[in-house]
């Protein structure tokens, strides 16, 4: 059942990020297709809607639907795109210090051992206050906070595999260490990390809201979920609630539907489960 929901949620939101655009009703960030006068109209099923805004309208008369359209995209894409690098770097990180041992690994352990000393929102925190907004910044915080996890779990993988038989064949045939971690630990240190990897999208999904709500994440200027919820917050307790409820709901719906099909791949992927 998790299966399901998850991938039900997963291929929707993939539909919206390719798609949404397209068929959004309005451009919200278009000041042309924007007017004054459609401020804050209540979802269209409420006293005072308007057909043309199924979700209802913001401040400056943007379309709430349309407005999540774009900003799923630009979230869901910020935290894939962060993910990748992050595990990309640590990835290579953590396969070089558990195979050469030594001062490589203890030098990269250490770092990884003072950041997770710290909350990974401090650490995004202070990282955005020291790059600025930009969604550039972002991707550069994300990935800084995220790649221990994977250099940590490749490490202690690539420890096992290295005392194995068909490494030490590998090596007694005189191949390269590149070939031989490209080949043949790489692949068998793969499995964790891809449950990993799915629940760090729901978590960077998180934090970069986080940082667009706190106004340290994406400007004002780029579509993104965690600053249309800030932008209702404003008004919140003033009954606009339309306007951060939405927004809110499509963060948790996605959210919820990776970690659901995260929990699905750890349970498939992991032989002791089985």
């Amino acid at each position: 059942v998790s299966a399901v929901a998850g991938s039900a949620i997963i291929l929707a939101c993939v539909l919206i990020v390719v798609f949404g655009p397209l068929v959004a009703p309005q451009n919200p960030y278009d000041l042309t297709q924007l007017n004054l006068l459609d401020s804050y109209k209540p979802p269209a099923w409420l006293e005072g809607g308007d057909p043309r805004f199924l979700l209802g309208t913001d401040g400056q008369g943007r379309d709430v639907l349309s407005a999540i359209l774009y900003g799923t995209r630009v979230s869901a894409m910020i935290g894939v795109a962060a993910m990748l690098t992050a595990c990309a770097i640590g990835t290579t990180l953590g396969l070089l210090a558990g195979w050469f041992g030594g001062r490589l690994d203890a030098v990269i352990m250490r770092i990884a051992d003072v950041q997770l000393s710290f909350p990974s929102m401090l650490i995004a925190l202070f990282l955005m206050s020291a790059f600025g907004t930009g969604i550039d910044k972002v991707l550069i915080a994300l990935t800084l906070v995220g790649w221990v996890v994977y250099a940590r779990t490749v490490r202690g993988s690539t420890l096992g595999e290295i005392q194995k038989e068909y490494v030490q064949a590998a090596r007694v045939a005189g191949l390269r260490n590149a070939k031989i971690i490209r080949r043949h630990v790489l692949p068998n240190v793969l499995t964790p990390l891809i449950v990993i990897a799915t629940v760090q999208v729901g978590t960077f999904i998180l934090i970069e809201a986080s940082l667009s709500f706190l106004g340290v994440g994406v400007p004002i200027t780029q579509p993104s979920l965690g600053l249309l919820i800030k932008n209702g917050f404003d008004v919140l307790f003033s009954g606009l609630w339309w306007t951060s409820v939405f927004p809110g709901l499509m963060i948790m719906a996605m959210v919820f539907g990776i970690n659901l099909f995260g929990d699905f791949l750890r349970d498939e992927l992991n032989p002791r489960l089985k």
